[in-house]
């Protein structure tokens, strides 16, 4: 392609000619970024609904493959942060069973 106003050739995705400064009446138009829906709502509820956030990050991360990396890390921080959460609560689960075997036991030797 040539410059209309100078005549040098320049590139063919050129938007101003380098020679002259001469816009070419090329515009370039930026792709929108690319959004994880999956990887942003299960990062979000990793800290209230961990099991959910954990689905949901697992399926964002395999999703964020086709939308070329977009919410990886996102989805990777939702996936350990529910991870985290979940075997907190697994824990605190045995602990109040024990914690109520404990007392029931007690109670129940007492006799």
């Amino acid at each position: 392609m040539y410059c209309n106003n100078c005549g040098t050739e320049i590139d063919d995705n050129a938007v101003v000619c380098p020679n002259c400064g001469v816009a070419t009446g090329k515009t370039t138009v930026a792709e929108p970024k690319k959004k994880n829906g999956l990887a942003i709502a299960g990062f979000v509820l990793a800290f209230f609904v961990p099991i959910v956030g954990l689905i949901l990050s697992i399926i964002g991360k395999k999703k964020s493959a086709e939308l070329d990396g977009a919410g990886a890390k996102l989805a990777t921080a939702g996936i350990v942060i529910s991870a985290i959460e979940v075997a907190l609560s697994v824990v605190y689960i045995i602990l109040i069973i024990a914690f109520w075997g404990a007392i029931l036991a007690m109670f129940a030797g007492g006799n």
